[in-house]
Order: structure tokens, then C-alpha cells, then sequence
């Protein structure tokens, strides 16, 4: 499982998605998250705004990312 390091309390989902390099654009990254294609701590979410915190794990595409403190 892959980490990805974040400075503030949280990060959207949109954003997390861009920064893990799992999209290429916030656009591809709210198709993705609308399909219902991205889980989060193993629930389908639908909204690009969810704020994602550290400890938390998205799943997209067979690939696993865990949210952590910088």
C-alpha cells in the first residue's frame, strides 16, 4: 500500500486522487469519483469534496492509498 503525505488536517478527494497520480486532472478525478470508481475506507464515495483525513485508505483502480501526517 502506497502513502501519500499530507500538511494540513485534511484533503479533498479530488485532490488526494491528483496528488496520489492516480488521475491526471481534477476533471478526470470527479468522473472517476462520480462512476462510483473510488472508495474510501472501504465505502463507495461519491463526492469529490470529501474531506479525507490522515489514517484514511482510498482504493481506485486496484490500488490502495493511505492518507498520513507530513
Amino acid at each position: 500500500m502506497e502513502t501519500i503525505r499530507i500538511r494540513d488536517d485534511f484533503i479533498k478527494l479530488g485532490q488526494a486522487l491528483k496528488l496520489a497520480g492516480l488521475v491526471e486532472s481534477g476533471v478526470d478525478a470527479k468522473i472517476e469519483i462520480q462512476e462510483g470508481f473510488v472508495r474510501v475506507n472501504g465505502e463507495v464515495e461519491v463526492r469529490r469534496g470529501k474531506k479525507i483525513h490522515p489514517g484514511d485508505v482510498i482504493a481506485y483502480n486496484g490500488q490502495q492509498i493511505k492518507v498520513v501526517d507530513e
